[in-house]
């Protein structure tokens, strides 16, 4: 899996460092001098690792954090603080930051936090690939089988989904049923159950 690793910090001096050290240690880095060129590239799209100065020229390291999390952005992001940051860095590690470094950092810290981040993005990206996957199936069911997925997944039989829809016989809802389960590869409602909670298929307006 490519690992991609950003950093976004309007002092060149850091920028530089960072980028060398990284580098040094075999991670394919691209740096940014502001949030706004981060944003405009289409990095910011990608899974991976941002390490984000906090104080920036022009939109902050919140206000680019914000950004992000709007988008739906799968990026592990790592703050990079000054002294007297540490409250706004904790903030941000509530708001979803993976977590922040004061600066200036020793390179030990730096490396044990950018490798424990990009141990995250690992699990991101795959249970966003699930996410994927799942979301992939659900859309080739029928309107009239997401309707009556949701019914089997409560452990109603066919012949209460049928009096409770009114205009189909169980015959027809046990039909549905069987493709319902080979299209979402389930073996029963409670596997259909816990499919559609995992992956948010419940009561979503979106689907």
């Amino acid at each position: 899996m490519n690992l991609n690793l950003y950093v976004v910090d309007d002092d060149k001096a850091v920028r530089d460092s960072l980028g060398v050290l990284l580098l040094s240690r075999g991670y394919a880095v691209q740096t940014f001098d502001s949030g706004e060129s981060f944003l405009k590239s289409s990095h910011h799209l990608q899974s991976g690792c941002l390490i984000l100065d906090l104080r920036l020229e022009g939109m902050s390291g919140l206000e680019v954090q914000d950004v992000l999390m709007s988008a739906g952005s799968t990026l592990v992001i790592l703050f990079l603080s000054g002294h007297g940051d540490i409250e706004v860095a904790v903030k941000a590690v509530q708001k979803g930051a993976f977590g922040w470094l004061e600066k200036p950092c020793s390179e030990a810290s730096l490396l044990q936090k950018v490798s424990q981040a990009l141990e995250r993005t690992k699990t991101l990206a795959t249970q966003h690939q699930a996410q994927l996957a799942a979301y992939s199936r659900w859309q080739k069911l029928t309107p009239r089988e997401k309707e009556i997925s949701k019914l089997v997944a409560e452990g109603k039989t066919s012949k209460l989904i049928a009096r409770e829809l009114a205009t189909i016989d169980p015959r027809t809802v046990d039909t549905h049923r069987a493709h319902i389960f080979a299209k979402l590869g389930c073996a029963n409602s409670n596997e259909l159950d816990r499919f559609l909670h995992q992956y948010g298929l419940i009561n979503n307006p979106m689907l």
